[in-house]
């Protein structure tokens, strides 16, 4: 779908900047923390597809700032660590990370990994990145949405929550979860912020917003896009 953008935790930032220029030459998007409050002002104002975490970090440890992050996402997480022992590695594991790769490691070896991972939690992506229902049609390449075969202008919050209620057709996703993944694991945005966003949404793109057949309102749990087959 879009550019998957992954997020680099490591007070090494030469080895930050070669991890970064790799990635970036086969299509990601790369931001890099070099401590943990660089790291927390991130997480709060974007969301990343794929954590790349040191352990030993100068303001805190890497197990500090998963814990916390798994109090509000399920972005995935690989420890990246010349700290390899066995505790180390079922630490990690138990707090929530998905992979442990030890330090020194190839950059292939790395890139294997996150291709892995990403599979893993988001599946292989089509060929065409497009979902429709109804008239509307959603094109994740471009970041475009047209209904009746007219361009829709959605701000880029709009684009993001919509983009992630089409991976999760057919699927009530909560509020919370959205807050998070959609403006950032520690974002301060208050929920009715989101229901904002989910009336805009309804207003562009559904016949009779009032009475939406698609962005349907989940009692108690949130929201859901529900397409038929």
């Amino acid at each position: 779908m879009t550019q998957k953008q992954i997020l680099i935790i490591d007070d090494d930032e030469d080895l930050s900047l070669i991890i970064s220029d790799m990635l970036e030459s086969y299509g990601f998007g790369v931001t890099c923390a070099h401590n943990s409050e660089i790291a927390f002002e991130l997480l709060s104002e974007n969301t990343y597809q794929l954590i790349l975490l040191d352990i030993n970090l100068p303001d805190a440890t890497g197990f500090e700032i998963c814990k916390e992050l798994r109090r509000v996402s399920t972005v995935p997480v690989i420890f990246a660590s010349a700290r390899t022992s066995e505790t180390d590695r079922i630490t990690g594991f138990d707090i929530g990370g998905d992979d442990f790769l030890p330090k020194p490691y190839s950059m292939k070896e790395l890139l294997s990994r996150v291709n892995a991972l990403l599979r893993r939690t988001y599946g292989f992506s089509r060929e065409e990145n497009i979902v429709t229902f109804g008239n509307v049609s959603v094109n994740f390449n471009s970041r475009s949405v047209t209904k009746n075969g007219e361009s829709i202008s959605l701000s880029l919050r709009e684009f993001d929550l919509l983009a992630y209620l089409c991976g999760h057709l057919n699927t009530a996703v909560s509020k919370d979860r959205l807050l998070s993944e959609v403006w950032g694991a520690f974002s301060a945005v208050e929920p009715s912020t989101l229901t904002v966003h989910i009336r805009w949404l309804r207003e562009k793109l559904e016949e009779d917003p009032a009475d939406p057949k698609f962005i349907k309102t989940v009692y108690k749990v949130g929201y859901m896009l529900e397409v038929k087959e």
